[in-house]
């Protein structure tokens, strides 16, 4: 006979079989747990591999040139064929030129000013911002800022937030960053875009941030590009950032101070190519067009470059041809080491096929623009690599002007004299821990 204290009916028993019970309860609830993080896994899996652009691969033949009358059109048959007349394109070069240049139009505005921006840091350059745009709204101009949740993100203070709300700017973020979808969370906006008084605009690739200070001229002066835009190009950028602000406030902009008459204010042929989500993307189709109508030369300059399968075979094609392709990326003075190595296998087979790569070595360079044929331009945010492609909200302007190429390869060229050339050598006898990087990454390549 069992003993009364230790037999199945005693308390003791009675007392682990609670304790098995309870364990069991956490087993359940764990299981559950871990259950409801793989579905959050997948889901997010599923929104930043799948919810994306697509991008058909385009191998055009070398039917026609870049000179040919259908050529615009058919560049831009995913964006908005016909070009627009009448422009003028002023070429900002770095902070030095940028900052002013946005600083004094936003001083002199009367009505409106709508700013949108992927990076706005709150140290000085953000400061002087602020403060401009500030000034202005307190003025009584209607000024609307929007940014960017995880561009400006940890370095955008909550405090200047509220600054400018307390001013009386109409403040939002583009997809907040505490949002629950995380196929918006993936989708940024990387546009820069600046209307004042919806007659003078500005866009391109600048970031509002102390990085951008000066002229190229240290390593921490990072080497950049903006535009300011007059004539009927301002329209289409207002619509742009209509797009934008309606998502994010369901406020829609119109009348006099926003969609002014814009007579022609210069000569040039121009047209915007605005990204949109769960679209085919229109940049790959002007690039891929560009590159395959070329007869002279390819001359891109872009911060982040990861070139797609289908794009290496169309820039070697071209060289093929005898076109001078060449592409100027950063060098060791690079913000994105991560990014870099998730391009640099395609950089092999680009060197192998003619093509030219050079490092920017005095500094960061940050410009994202390409000149074919010294006649079609296209520069703005948008980076050489996928995310651009498939995921981002970019923004690019184009250009069909022999003059303006002919500035663009003259900027070209300036910037490859302060370059090295990047060789197949070099290439074939990188370091271990170059491979290695390339290799970590090549997972999560498609995201870069």
């Amino acid at each position: 006979m069992a003993h009364p204290e230790t037999g199945p009916n005693s308390r003791d028993a009675i007392v682990i079989k609670h304790k098995v019970h309870k364990l069991t309860g956490w087993r359940i609830l764990g299981i559950v747990v871990v259950s409801v993080l793989l579905v959050f896994i997948l889901v997010a899996g599923f929104g930043i591999a799948f919810l994306k652009r697509a991008v058909v691969d385009y191998r055009w033949e070398h039917d026609f040139s870049t000179r040919d009358p259908s050529f615009f059109a058919s560049a831009h048959a995913l964006a908005d064929p016909p070009p627009l007349e009448g422009n003028a394109i002023q070429l900002l070069h770095n902070g030095d030129e940028i900052f002013p240049a946005m600083l004094e139009a936003i001083h002199q505005a009367q009505s409106s000013i709508n700013f949108e921006a992927f990076l706005f840091y709150s140290d000085h350059v953000g400061a002087e911002f602020r403060d401009a745009l500030c000034e202005r709204a307190r003025a009584g101009v209607r000024v609307r800022v929007l940014l960017d949740g995880i561009g400006s993100g940890k370095n955008f203070s909550d405090a200047d937030e509220k600054t400018f709300k307390s001013a009386g700017c109409t403040f939002a973020y583009y997809h907040p960053t505490h949002s629950w979808r995380v196929d918006k969370l993936n989708r940024r906006t990387h546009r820069r875009i600046m209307i004042v008084d919806g007659k003078t605009g500005f866009t391109g690739s600048v970031g509002f941030a102390d990085s951008w200070e000066g002229n190229a001229d240290a390593p921490n002066h990072w080497r950049d590009i903006q535009m300011k835009l007059g004539g009927p190009i301002v329209a289409k950028l207002q619509g742009a950032f209509q797009q934008h602000w309606i998502r994010a406030t369901g406020e829609t902009i119109s009348g006099a101070s926003q969609f002014p008459p814009l007579p022609p204010a210069g000569k040039l042929s121009a047209q915007l190519i605005a990204s949109h989500s769960f679209s085919v993307s229109p940049v790959s189709l002007v690039q891929a067009v560009a590159f395959a109508s070329a007869e002279k030369s390819i001359y891109i300059t872009n911060s982040y470059c990861t070139p797609s399968h289908n794009q290496v075979k169309l820039l070697v094609e071209a060289v093929k041809r005898g076109v001078d392709v060449r592409i100027l990326i950063p060098g060791k003075h690079d913000d994105q080491p991560a990014t870099k190595a998730a391009g640099r296998p395609a950089y092999g087979e680009l060197l192998a096929g003619g093509v030219k790569i050079y490092e920017y070595a005095p500094t960061m360079i940050h410009t994202k623009s390409i000149v074919v044929d010294g006649l079609f331009s296209v520069l703005g945010s948008s980076n050489f690599d996928s995310r651009s492609a498939q995921i981002n909200e970019e923004l690019d302007i184009t250009v069909y002007d022999r003059g303006f190429g002919a500035e663009m390869d003259g900027i070209f060229m300036k910037d490859l004299a302060r370059a090295d050339p990047y060789t197949l050598e070099q290439f074939r006898r990188r370091p271990i821990s170059e491979h290695i990087s390339e290799w970590a990454v090549s997972p999560l390549a498609p995201l870069f």
